[in-house]
């Protein structure tokens, strides 16, 4: 697998790991085991949270189990073409109301997201494709997978091990390598919105 150093250039020096992970598409179907997973699971486990309040929840299935249909058919066709060589799906969700006070979990998405980069990354470390999804049926997810109503649907995640490109239809085997980001200069900003009243123009 690509390691995305070897493309990636930083405008700023930076831990090679944030440069190394990417989003792959191309897996090998080979299975992985439920300990080696929740490596990954233990990563997410320890995102930084708000007052300690660890609003992320997850649901898994590996591959030719029973649970495996249910996950695989939320996937819109274009995502079906390429998971059906991972190993594992996983739902990402968050808790919109914060289990000690009773209030609303104003950040729960937003610490939800710290606790998939963790998952993202350990997955990259250990060799392994992780790939993030917002392409599947958010409510057919909720009511298939007894999603309660205070638990907010946010993502899917493919995982596997790394497969071949040639593999993939061939409109994919182009997009296989790692992507670039935005300049900081279309990020970062001081002071107010640019644009925005009494922000830059």
């Amino acid at each position: 697998m690509i390691k995305g150093s070897d493309q990636r250039v930083p405008d700023h020096p930076i831990s090679p790991i944030f440069l190394d992970r990417w989003s792959p598409r191309a897996m090998s179907g080979e299975p992985i085991d439920t300990s080696e997973l929740m490596r990954l699971f233990e990563a997410a486990r320890w995102a930084p949270s708000p007052s300690n309040v660890q609003p992320w929840r997850m649901l898994y299935a590996h591959r030719d189990t029973a649970h495996w249909p249910l996950f695989f058919e939320l996937l819109v066709e274009s995502n079906k073409v390429w998971c059906r060589n991972a190993a594992v799906l996983v739902l990402f969700m968050s808790k919109t109301i914060n289990e000690r006070t009773g209030r609303p979990a104003v950040t729960h998405s937003f610490v939800t997201g710290a606790a998939w980069e963790n998952f993202a990354l350990q997955g990259a470390m250990n060799g392994l494709v992780v790939h993030g999804m917002q392409g599947f049926d958010y409510e057919r997810a909720r009511a298939s997978l007894h999603v309660p109503d205070d638990v907010r649907v946010e993502a899917m995640g493919a995982v596997g091990r790394p497969g071949r490109t040639s593999d993939l239809p061939e409109a994919l085997q182009a997009r296989e390598t790692p992507n670039g980001r935005l300049p900081l200069a279309e990020l970062v900003f001081e002071g107010p919105y640019p644009g925005g009243e009494g922000g830059r123009r």
